[in-house]
């Protein structure tokens, strides 16, 4: 059997939560509302992210020329995406004369119909599985469950989530919201449901826990048939695929099993080794906060000495052909999931990786998910205003990835297609034609600027500085802001009032007005002269500089 969420209390979600698949969850502002009372979730987030952080910082300081490299990087995507459809051409081409089967699935429904298919074949009722966000993006473990075959999580991250009946919720630590006590529990109560139970006296301790999770999958590689793996990198040239991990379970899954099956995103190509290998500098610098990989795995087709002899590689569109089409949004197929914009989000840091309904939690997948999967639901409209436009997610970047500006993109399809939808104009498209068309008159704005100064008096009389709570669609915008009254005297009125009115037909002060720097008080005297006030003489040099 699998270990999938069954239930919302499983996966330690809100009672009533469909939790078979993200697609069920409800949207952002819902699911965050929920992980900010988790005061356990924040603290665990906190840490993780905050040692992660400063790994990152201090291995990325040693490279001189980090920010070239970032610059190379985000050129070599840009030349991917802008010349994809022969590049893959070029890679389905390599790996076919490697040995390998190459097959290409529309969406999700299609990949996982084929690997399904492709595990039938050999008979086996289990596979084991390399860390993938591919896989869990079309949720091919449910897919291999309903099959009735078992799909085993090696990464120790991944295997404690499927333990735990839970979803992951980081892209590079997919546990980082469980600590060691909890893991510890999870180990002891459901290992020996699925195979070799946990030491009765297990400790927290993490050399502990990592030893009873070898004890328990070994017995699981060794009689897998079938291995399945995604890729961080597909060479085109010579059809070579790449996985990096920092376990060595994935090269275990990668070469026992008789049969392998790569799911890869189309965008994940790379047109020559030289392009690897400046992604191989950026990423575990941005992820993991390493110099390299403990494991860097590469293959290239079957071999009849060593490894898989049946090697199939499945390419998947799954919306990222629709993310292409968006000259802004394409940015987001750059992305080499790092991580990297997860562990500097406040957002994220607060919130947790399950509010974004999603594989891609944080900063991507508030811009990818939405694109991939369309806005048409509330949950996928929500995603885009996940984010406080902060931009630390771009600062952090390995392929400067302009997440910010995708982000008001996004936000703007949203508004756009809500307008669209709507026949009855919003209070703020009202509010704002209402603006517009004040603001496009001065003598209207005059008007208007006057009306409200009978108000003011009136606030005055009565000894009022602030508004409280605005009644009405204001409500909320001013709940939590502090309203000044509105002035007495517009400054139209000031400023005919005062000396600095003082101004001749051509516009230019009269004779014996004297406005200077300092400025003018409310009773239409000068105030001090320029050095009188300490500002700058205007012959002064420092007004030049200024």
């Amino acid at each position: 059997m699998s270990c999938q969420p069954r239930t919302a209390a499983d996966a330690g979600l809100p009672v009533g939560t469909t939790t078979a698949t993200f697609v069920g969850m409800p949207a952002f502002p819902h699911e965050a509302k929920h992980a900010l009372d988790d005061a356990q979730l924040r603290a665990n987030l906190r840490h993780a992210t905050g040692t992660i952080r400063a790994k990152r910082a201090e291995v990325v300081g040693e490279v001189d020329d980090w920010q070239q490299l970032r610059t190379r990087g985000a050129a070599v995507k840009d030349d991917v995406l802008a010349d994809l459809d022969t590049l893959l051409v070029t890679l389905e081409e390599s790996l076919t004369r490697a040995g390998a089967t190459v097959h290409w699935a529309r969406d999700a429904e299609e990949a996982n119909r084929i690997v399904v298919d492709l595990v039938k074949a050999t008979g086996t009722q289990e596979v084991v599985k390399v860390k993938s966000m591919a896989t869990q993006e079309i949720e091919l473990n449910e897919a291999l469950e309903a099959a009735g075959i078992d799909a085993w999580e090696t990464d120790l991250a991944e295997l404690i989530v499927q333990l735990g009946h839970d979803r992951p919720s980081h892209i590079l630590v997919p546990a980082i919201h469980k600590n060691r006590s909890e893991i510890r529990d999870i180990f002891r109560t459901e290992m020996g449901e699925v195979g070799r139970p946990a030491p009765e006296n297990l400790s927290d301790d993490p050399a502990a826990l990592a030893d009873a999770a070898r004890r328990h999958l070994r017995e699981k590689f060794l009689r897998a048939k079938v291995g399945i793996s995604g890729a961080n990198f597909a060479v085109a040239e010579t059809g070579t695929l790449a996985v990096v991990e920092s376990e060595g379970n994935g090269r275990m899954c990668l070469t026992l099993p008789e049969t392998l099956i790569s799911v890869v995103g189309i965008e994940k190509v790379l047109p020559t080794w030289d392009d690897l290998a400046v992604m191989l500098e950026l990423l575990p610098r941005s992820s993991t906060g390493e110099r390299m990989n403990p494991y860097t795995s590469m293959w290239t087709g079957s071999s009849e000495a060593d490894g898989p002899q049946d090697v199939h590689v499945v390419l998947v569109d799954n919306g990222r052909t629709r993310v292409l089409s968006d000259t802004v949004g394409r940015e987001a197929l750059r992305c080499i999931r790092c991580s990297a914009c997860l562990n500097v989000c406040p957002v994220y840091e607060r919130a947790g990786g399950h509010a974004y309904t999603s594989v891609y939690p944080g900063p991507i997948g508030a811009i990818l998910t939405p694109q991939m999967r369309g806005l048409d639901s509330d949950r996928d409209k929500a995603l885009p205003f996940a984010s406080s436009l902060c931009g630390a997610c771009s600062e952090v970047c390995p392929v400067k990835i302009d997440f910010p500006k995708i982000l008001v993109e996004l936000r703007t399809q949203v508004v756009e297609k809500k307008r669209a939808a709507s026949r009855v104009p919003s209070f703020e498209r009202t509010a704002i034609a209402g603006a517009e068309w004040a603001l496009a008159s001065g003598k209207r704005m005059g008007r208007l600027q006057t009306l409200a100064t009978v108000a003011g008096k009136v606030f005055k009389r009565e000894d009022v500085s602030y508004l409280g709570a605005i009644p009405g669609p204001l409500a909320p915008w001013s709940a939590a802001r502090d309203i000044p009254a509105p002035p007495t005297e517009t400054f139209r009125e000031w400023f005919a009032r005062t000396d600095s009115g003082r101004l001749d037909e051509s516009g230019q002060a009269a004779a014996g007005s004297r406005p200077n720097r300092a400025g003018v008080d409310v009773e239409g005297h000068y105030g001090t002269s320029a050095r009188d006030a300490g500002l700058p003489h205007p012959t002064s040099d420092s007004e030049d500089e200024a």
